[in-house]
């Protein structure tokens, strides 16, 4: 193309691409990937488009890779690449991986699975650059049948030791709960990268394996891979508990050293990991610390509030968004509604939902379901009712949500029949809709139904029982007097007890006035902590009650030698309404509008 006409045809493309083009470069080697490597929207790539037609240059076939590709990765969505697809006189496997990895990354997934199926009716056989994008669609459209059988096509095709494929296909099997065949490709893994690492490390991590996370991360290190910002996000999680505390500080310090630390990704994790520690007050300096916050870091602070108990903290987060022009959205609406919830704060609670309805966000399902069970807490079962009602879709959430409001305010007849509908409806009831129904039934006293529940859930659904469900249940038994059931299944728990079981036995035994099941109680409480001044309160007046005054005094020499002192209580009384709403200044209902 001589280098006039050239000239002449980019003046075409608009004031400022004249001056961007030198035109002492080597025009004979496609002057229209220079252009193409300095268009930045899909209005840039349409004119050099036009100006490639009109030059008469849409036969070069280097040209139309480069024009095909970034219609691919630059755009927000496919269509313009996939019009150029369907355009291009002949493809290959280089075009094909293309196309499915633009779909892979922008959506529809669905759309990479069937271009994946289309290049095997064509005859083209995929290569390693393909299987990792297809892998990846079948995680996001959650198609596990398919992504095994990709799996399948790997081994076949030979594409099964290379080490991007096998870490795709690690966080396809660990995402998808499968993580038995997660370790099984990783273990065979000969060649292992960064990502392979991280894939295995945040697959543990999100299906509940955390030191099994952290073990691999502690292999990680040792092999001398180098870490990145997503290794430390993903095993950030893994020490959100007190025990593992102190090695979650030490991957901070390990990311400032590592200069990741200025990375607003990484603060957001930080934030999040103090405050499921405990440590509210580190969360908040490290809020504070960060300089331009985005919307993650307020709603992780927000969070961080209401999961210490802190919810009045958290309300005044959201109010500073709104004086500084945060732009809100469902998850700070959610943590806001669950602040409310924590309160009891029913009127406030109500122009939280005022405001949810003036952002247009009323229709999003987990605000849905959380204004469902503020409600119920706040001890307004007909609201949360209602907003149930409305829902277009019932998820197995909604349904887990309005159980949960019913055991609140002790209905538990009521629980049951909605349990059963959702059932006759088909949704498959999860770990939470269990906790959620044996609630009901404890504060109802319903023990042969929350028996019933119990066996359906381990028979039917194949969940193994939690702490939480088998606490819900031994407090059914002993508030029922069933004590030696409730022993017999703390005993046969297959999951660590912890002080609340053995605590709400105690409690029942002494209801009953059970002495000899208490001191078997007493013993593996004692066991637990022997220093709890409670414990042995409760069975010093267990043996007055019963005339052993030898048993009484033993107790209370055991508790002076050991030095124990009753710990002062406290109450916390609010008035009429939300004690703290005044200092919160929380918006009138005039002014919710202005939200």
């Amino acid at each position: 193309m001589p280098v006039n006409s050239l000239r002449g045809s980019v003046k075409t493309l608009g004031p400022g691409w004249h001056g961007h083009f030198n035109f002492r470069t080597n025009y004979h080697s496609f002057p229209f990937n220079y252009l193409l490597n300095i268009s930045a929207s899909e209005s840039d790539l349409k004119r050099i488009h036009a100006l490639i037609l009109r030059n008469g240059s849409y036969h070069s076939l280097p040209v139309l890779r480069k024009l095909f590709t970034l219609g691919c990765f630059l755009l927000p969505t496919m269509d313009y690449g996939q019009k150029l697809f369907d355009e291009l006189p002949k493809s290959d496997v280089f075009l094909w991986n293309t196309l499915i990895r633009g779909y892979a990354n922008v959506g529809p997934c669905q759309k990479a699975l069937i271009l994946y199926k289309n290049m095997h009716f064509l005859g083209l056989l995929p290569d390693s650059y393909t299987f990792p994008f297809v892998i990846r669609s079948c995680v996001v459209v959650s198609a596990l049948r398919e992504g095994k059988e990709v799996h399948c096509n790997i081994i076949k095709n030979g594409f099964d030791s290379d080490v991007f494929v096998q870490s795709a296909l690690v966080t396809m099997y660990s995402q998808s709960g499968e993580m038995v065949n997660s370790e099984l490709v990783f273990d065979k893994m000969l060649v292992r990268n960064t990502v392979s690492w991280t894939a295995m490390i945040s697959g543990y991590v999100q299906n509940g394996f955390s030191e099994k996370g952290l073990a691999v991360f502690r292999e990680m290190l040792a092999s001398g891979t180098q870490v990145n910002i997503v290794t430390l996000i993903s095993i950030l999680p893994a020490c959100a508990n007190f025990e593992f505390s102190n090695l979650g500080k030490s991957i901070h310090a390990y990311g400032v050293k590592l200069g990741l630390d200025k990375y607003i990704n990484l603060a957001n994790c930080l934030i999040s990991f103090y405050a499921r520690c405990g440590h509210v007050e580190a969360a908040s300096s490290l809020f504070d610390l960060i300089e331009i916050r985005n919307l993650v870091t307020w709603n992780s602070m927000i969070t961080a509030y209401v999961q210490n108990d802190d919810a009045e903290n958290a309300i005044n987060i959201f109010m500073r968004m709104q004086t500084e022009n945060v732009q809100i959205d469902y998850i700070t609406m959610v943590g806001v509604i669950s602040a409310c919830s924590k309160l009891g704060a029913l009127s406030s609670g109500k122009l939280v939902h005022e405001v949810v309805k003036n952002k247009g966000l009323d229709k999003n399902i987990s605000i849905q379901n959380a204004l469902i069970n503020m409600y119920a807490r706040c001890g307004d079962i007909g609201l949360a009712r209602k907003v149930f009602e409305i829902l277009p879709h019932k998820s197995v959430i909604s349904y887990t949500a309005m159980i949960g409001a019913y055991a609140a305010d002790g209905n538990g007849q009521k629980a049951l029949e909605l349990f059963s509908i959702m059932k006759n409806k088909e949704i498959r009831p999860n770990s939470l809709t269990f906790t959620a129904i044996l609630t009901a039934c404890r504060h109802s006293g319903l023990i042969e139904e929350g028996r019933k529940c119990f066996e359906s859930m381990m028979r039917d659904y194949s969940i193994v029982p939690c702490l939480e469900h088998c606490t819900c249940l031994v407090d059914l038994f002993g508030r029922g007097g069933c004590l030696m059931e409730a022993y017999e299944l703390v005993e046969s728990m297959p999951i660590r007890t912890d002080m609340v079981v053995w605590g709400s036995m105690l409690t029942a035994c002494r209801l009953y006035r059970n002495v000899e099941v208490a001191e078997a109680v007493a013993e593996k409480l004692f066991q637990l902590d022997s220093e709890n001044f409670t414990f042995y309160v409760l069975m010093s007046n267990m043996y007055a009650e019963a005339g052993r005054w030898e048993d009484v005094e033993r107790v209370r020499k055991l508790m002076k030698y050991k030095g124990l002192k009753k710990i002062p209580g406290h109450s916390l009384v609010e008035g009429n309404e939300f004690q703290s709403s005044s200092r919160l200044k929380f918006p009138e209902r005039g002014s919710v509008a202005a939200l």
